[in-house]
C-alpha cells in the first residue's frame, strides 16, 4: 500500500506509430495539462522527423518535458533520465499541474514504476569493446555469452537487445556476479510514486499498415536531408543517439551500401519488429489498463476511452 500523500502520475503507453501522441495531446488539452515524453530518442536535439517528434504548433499549445533535453553526441542512461523525470513530476505537482507521461520506451516505464536497481557505474573501454564484438561477431554471439554466464537474464533479453546484452555483460564483468541477481529486488510496484497505466494498442495487420505510411510520409518530409546534417555535425552521435530508429540504415543509404527502396523497406520491417518487442514489453507489466484503437479512429473518440480507462484505474 502507497503512502496516502504519495505522489501521482497517469502514463499512456503504446507501440510506435499507435496514435498515442494524438490521444496525449487531446487529454492534456482537455485538462490543460503537460506532457512529460517517455522516449528515449525524442530527448536529443536535431533528431526530428525519424523520432516524430511533435510539431512546434503542439508544443506550443501543450507543454513537453523531455523533449530536446540533451545534444545528439551525448549519453544519457536510465537512471539520469529518470532523476529529471522524477523531478519535473514533483515539480508540476508543487504548481498543481496535471502532468501525462506518454512514450513507448519500456525501460523507461519499468523505471517510473519500479524505480532502478543499484549497479556499478559505466565503463567506457570495456563498452567500446564489447559494440566492437557485436559489430564484428553480431549481438547474437553476445547473447550467447550471456547466456553461458546468466541465463536468467539472457532468458528475459532478445538476442537483438544489443543495449540491453552489453549492460549485462558489463554488469557481469565489473563485479563478477550476474545482473538477474542484483536485479532481484525488480519487479515491485514503488511505493512512493503511484503510477496509473493505459496501454493503447490496434490490430497488428493495421498497426504495420500506419508505421509503413509514416516511414514513407517521413522521407517525403526529409528524413534523409536530416540524416546528410547529423553527418556534418562537429560530434559524431552518442552510442544512445545512433540507436534510433532508422538512422543507421539511412547512414548506410548515404555510404551507398543500401538502396533507398531497400533502406525503406530494411526501416519498416525493423520497426514493425521493434512494435512487437514493445508488446512484448508491455504484456508483462502488471496493474495496466489496455485499450485498443480501431482504424481511422478519431483521437478524441480513444481519447475519450482512455480517460475512463484512466478513471477506473483511479477508482480501485
Amino acid at each position: 500500500m502507497a503512502p496516502m500523500d504519495a505522489p501521482e502520475l497517469d502514463l499512456l503507453i503504446g507501440p510506435t506509430a499507435c496514435g498515442k501522441s494524438a490521444v496525449a495531446l487531446e487529454l492534456a488539452r482537455r485538462r490543460g495539462g503537460e506532457i512529460l515524453s517517455v522516449d528515449s530518442m525524442k530527448l536529443y536535439r536535431r533528431l526530428e522527423i525519424g523520432v516524430a517528434k511533435p510539431s512546434e504548433a503542439e508544443r506550443a499549445a501543450v507543454r513537453h518535458h523531455l523533449i530536446d533535453w540533451k545534444d545528439p553526441w551525448e549519453s544519457c542512461s536510465v537512471a539520469e533520465w529518470l532523476a529529471e523525470a522524477e523531478r519535473i513530476a514533483a515539480e508540476a505537482r508543487a504548481r498543481g499541474a496535471w502532468l501525462l507521461a506518454e512514450g513507448g520506451t519500456a525501460l523507461y516505464v519499468k523505471a517510473l514504476r519500479e524505480g532502478l536497481f543499484e549497479g556499478p557505474g559505466r565503463d567506457p573501454g570495456l563498452r567500446a569493446r564489447l559494440d566492437e564484438e557485436a559489430d564484428a561477431r553480431g549481438a547474437g554471439a553476445l547473447h550467447a555469452r550471456l547466456k553461458a554466464l546468466d541465463p536468467r537474464a539472457a532468458a528475459k533479453i532478445l538476442p537483438g537487445d544489443r543495449r540491453r546484452i552489453v549492460r549485462a555483460l558489463e554488469v557481469q564483468m565489473l563485479t563478477g556476479r550476474p545482473i538477474s541477481e542484483r536485479q532481484a529486488q525488480w519487479g515491485a510496484l514503488r511505493r512512493d510514486l503511484v503510477t496509473r497505466v493505459v496501454v493503447l494498442t490496434m490490430e497488428r495487420k493495421e498497426l504495420y499498415r500506419r508505421i509503413d505510411a509514416r516511414v514513407a510520409r517521413m522521407l517525403d518530409a526529409g528524413w534523409l536531408e536530416e540524416c546528410r546534417r547529423l553527418r556534418e555535425l562537429p560530434k559524431p552521435l552518442s552510442r544512445e543517439a545512433r540507436q534510433a530508429l532508422g538512422y543507421r540504415t539511412l547512414f548506410a543509404h548515404l555510404d551507398g551500401a543500401l538502396g533507398l527502396d531497400e533502406a525503406r523497406q530494411r526501416i519498416c520491417y525493423d520497426t514493425h519488429h521493434f512494435a512487437r518487442r514493445q508488446l512484448m514489453w508491455f504484456r508483462k507489466f502488471p496493474e495496466v489498463s489496455w485499450i485498443e484503437a480501431r482504424p481511422d479512429e478519431d483521437p478524441s473518440r480513444v481519447a475519450d476511452r482512455a480517460a475512463e480507462a484512466f478513471a477506473a484505474l483511479r477508482a480501485r
